[in-house]
């Protein structure tokens, strides 16, 4: 890595702009960035006038961190193309079904020897019977080293400077380096570690245990239910691991992008809330539930859970993943929600 860095973001909903207020801060702090980070916005009217003048003159995202100010380092574009002009570094914060609309009309304008950075969680589901890591499809549609950032993270809690820690996943120990003084402070404690499918798949698959921890709480389950439910998925986390991304380091489920981010997003977090009253409002679909209770924020757990059941159906391997399987078919409305336990009670290890 060599001279100044130029960072940009790309993304600006809640966690987008909860790290935009980092890393506005963290370049200014450190000689080895460039002052200025774009942060492509896509544009909203809000109160009559465009979100990125709204953040461009007020620097506050009001839509999505309301109450938290960006440094004057922050500069909201309209356009992604844009947006990416001349950046070293690329931190990705965007749902992740929208990745690769979003990346082709980067596609041969990214600077020579870029980085790329996902904290996005899901997986690609664009090839039937086939699951494929987001920072791998980045990196595929780009060319470019794509590192991932999980952890126990909840963005409002980040944003007000609530102590926590996150995982970043990366195989370049020059790369981890930079990327640690970029996004560290004194209350968000970065650790590196080499094992990044671990660490994305991770920041998946939890959200599809949240989705089931959620269900509990809507049918009144109970406390000793649901840490059945935080048990089983994270042994199912970690077999999945095991049965597609052989030789997974135990060590990194034990950082904050595995049992700290799945106990977090089972106890809080938009998929456990969404899918209490899921169970509570059977009439209604998550995407029904999503527009009425998110303002704009997306859902990553039951699409997750689908993307994964059609990946064990190709290969026949239901029986060893019941909750991932249990919450899918919830999700597709295929069982009623009162049936997550009969699928627990399942689990090829009890």
């Amino acid at each position: 890595m060599s001279d100044k860095k130029k960072v940009c973001i790309i993304g600006s909903g809640n966690w987008g702009s909860t790290i935009a207020k980092i890393v506005g801060v963290n370049v200014n702090k450190y000689d080895c960035f460039e002052n200025t980070v774009n942060m492509y916005v896509y544009e909203e009217i809000v109160d009559g006038q465009k979100l990125t003048e709204i953040i461009n003159t007020q620097h506050e995202n009001v839509k999505y961190l309301k109450g938290h100010r960006f440094t004057d380092s922050i500069v909201a574009v309209p356009d992604v193309v844009d947006t990416v002009k001349d950046a070293d570094i690329l931190i990705f914060v965007i749902p992740h079904q929208f990745v690769a609309n979003t990346c082709k009309p980067l596609i041969g304008k990214l600077k020579e020897n870029a980085i790329g950075l996902s904290l996005i969680k899901g997986f690609d589901e664009s090839v039937p019977g086939k699951i494929n890591l987001i920072s791998e499809k980045i990196s595929s549609l780009l060319s470019i080293d794509c590192a991932v950032l999980m952890g126990a993270n909840i963005a409002k809690e980040v944003a007000e400077d609530h102590f926590c820690e996150t995982t970043i996943g990366c195989r370049n120990e020059e790369f981890g380096t930079v990327l640690k003084k970029l996004l560290e402070t004194p209350n968000f404690r970065v650790t590196v570690v080499p094992d990044a499918k671990t660490v994305e798949i991770c920041g998946a698959l939890k959200n599809v245990v949240a989705v089931a921890a959620g269900i509990c709480d809507g049918l009144s389950y109970g406390e000793n239910t649901k840490a059945a439910v935080v048990r089983i998925g994270l042994k199912e986390m970690i077999r999945f691991c095991n049965t597609f991304y052989p030789t997974p380091r135990i060590e990194t489920f034990f950082e904050s992008c595995g049992v700290a981010d799945l106990l977090t997003t089972c106890y809080g977090g938009r998929n456990r809330k969404i899918s209490e009253l899921f169970a509570k409002e059977k009439n209604k679909t998550f995407e029904e539930l999503e527009k009425e209770h998110l303002g704009g924020q997306k859902l990553q757990g039951p699409a997750t859970a689908i993307d994964v059941l059609t990946l064990l159906e190709s290969q026949g391997k239901e029986a060893l993943f019941p909750l991932f399987v249990a919450v899918a078919r919830i999700a597709k409305k295929e069982i009623e929600v009162t049936q997550l336990l009969e699928y627990l009670r399942q689990d090829p290890e009890c």
